[in-house]
């Protein structure tokens, strides 16, 4: 196979000459010779603003070697989401490409910090800007098939690391993300529109989501994100380890995730539905979840497992014409539906929440779903964060399942034990409001203050059956 090394086309690794035409030659010569290597040398660290991979490239960073992200924001003049400016840029980017590989055991930077404002206590300020967000998102491919991600180690993302646009067949496996916990919008992995995803044994650290499946306006004509698994990973997040939404106008479907620990997250498994996409056709198992409480700046209120669909607010932010479909002012939310849980140990400040508007959530199913909830932090609980829509946080008690306006909801096999921290917000095993066809079977488990409050308290509830053992 073909080799070539960007130093041989005139790259310095001195850590401050901006070697991004450098390597942009080098990507060109590679993939119009037919394919191979671009290697980046071990024992170097090489800046770069913004280039572009190609067909029949393997972009190999080799051990020792480290790619930085040039901290001059003015380099960065390109949309992440095309006529949309106020949502960051690219900097490692590249379109209608295939057979495209990101290997090695080197480290690709995106030197985040250098994009931030003050440190505060909860997050890194966000600097104003008037044309254009020049926070980089670190990888965005459009349109690629047949892409293989292997060994990496992705780090300090300003925005998103890899945002996969309308990819199909792509293989990610045995990465390491290390975003800043306190960087705004540094997800980890987001599938955006792409199919035939494969993420496996990888170790991802993000401030926001580390895997979140979606399916933004901007690129609605590449349709779903379908046929996605992710398996043997561990996560931590300051928000959502792993979500499926906000951002769905398409389907997202047929998903199934495996063998992952998630640790010390806001939230742990999230669907969010708040645009008219549908998410359905979802399996979730083998997981342990690891929650607990952090500041209003990072959306989540400690719930190891989250299942809404409400319309988004219509809110004046920077963004917000981009956020409905055009002509329109105000959008719906679509249906989730045909989700199953199973074989999940959680231990958070919070229980499971599932609600959503009228008709638009059904057949949810936790079977062998394990809960222990109990105050590990200070700050406020006894909240549900429906952010963004309407509802925003709502204040409510703690319950083990809390359950608003669904139908055919099940739970098999599932237990609730209370910590040795209780709260006077903690409440119910279950509470279910506006729930039709709720089954209940095995619960073992009980209300944090027996004297106080029911084991189960349903609130104008149809076609409901609890087995005579678990009342």
């Amino acid at each position: 196979m073909n080799v070539f090394d960007i130093t041989d086309f005139g790259a310095v690794g001195d850590g401050k000459t901006d070697n991004s035409k450098v390597i942009q030659r080098t990507i060109n010569k590679c993939s119009d010779s037919g394919g191979g290597i671009v290697r980046i040398p071990g024992g170097n660290v090489f800046l770069s603003g913004p280039f572009d991979l190609k067909s029949y490239v393997n972009f190999h960073v080799e051990s020792g070697a480290r790619l930085v992200a040039n901290p001059d924001p003015s380099v960065y003049t390109r949309s992440a989401f095309k006529e949309n400016f106020k949502e960051g840029s690219i900097w490692i980017g590249g379109e209608n490409a295939e057979k495209v590989s990101i290997t090695g055991k080197g480290t690709i930077d995106g030197n985040g910090i250098a994009f931030m404002g003050k440190e505060e206590k909860a997050a890194f300020q966000l600097i104003p800007f008037t044309d254009i967000d020049p926070r980089p998102h670190l990888f965005t491919p459009i349109n690629f098939n047949n892409l293989t991600i292997k060994d990496i180690t992705f780090m300090n993302a300003a925005y998103w690391c890899i945002h996969l646009v309308g990819c199909n067949d792509v293989s990610i496996e045995g990465i390491r993300i290390l975003n800043n916990l306190k960087i705004r919008n540094s997800d980890g992995i987001d599938p955006d529109h792409s199919t035939n995803v494969r993420i496996n044994n990888c170790y991802i650290e993000s401030a926001d989501d580390c895997i979140c499946l979606k399916t933004r306006r901007e690129y609605q004509e590449f349709g779903p994100t379908e046929n996605v698994t992710v398996s043997n990973c561990i996560l931590r997040s300051t928000s959502c380890s792993i979500k499926l939404g906000s951002e769905n106008v398409d389907a997202i479907r047929n998903i199934v995730l495996s063998n992952c620990v998630i640790q010390g997250s806001n939230r742990g498994i999230g669907i969010q539905n708040r645009d008219e996409g549908i998410i359905e056709n979802v399996i979730f198992s083998n997981i342990v979840i690891e929650g607990r409480l952090f500041d209003d700046v990072w959306w989540g209120k400690a719930e190891p497992i989250y299942i809404t669909a409400y319309k988004r607010e219509n809110s004046d932010n920077k963004d917000a014409k981009w956020r409905f479909a055009e002509g329109q002012e105000e959008g719906e939310s679509g249906k989730v539906r045909n989700i199953l849980f199973s074989n999940i140990l959680c231990n958070s400040e919070n229980g499971v929440f599932v609600g959503g508007d009228h008709g638009k959530i059904k057949n949810i199913k936790f079977f062998e779903v394990q809960l222990k909830i109990d105050r590990k932090t200070t700050y406020p609980c006894g909240l549900y964060d429906l952010r963004p829509s309407s509802k925003g946080i709502i204040s409510t008690q703690t319950a083990g399942f809390y359950i608003l306006n669904a139908n055919e909801v099940k739970l098999d096999n599932c237990s609730l034990n209370w910590g040795k921290n209780l709260a006077d917000c903690f409440g119910s095993g279950i509470y279910a409001e506006d729930v039709r066809g709720l089954r209940v079977s095995h619960f073992r488990g009980a209300a944090a203050f027996p004297e106080k409050t029911q084991k189960f308290s349903l609130v104008n509830c149809e076609e409901v059956m609890i087995d005579q053992e678990d009342k």
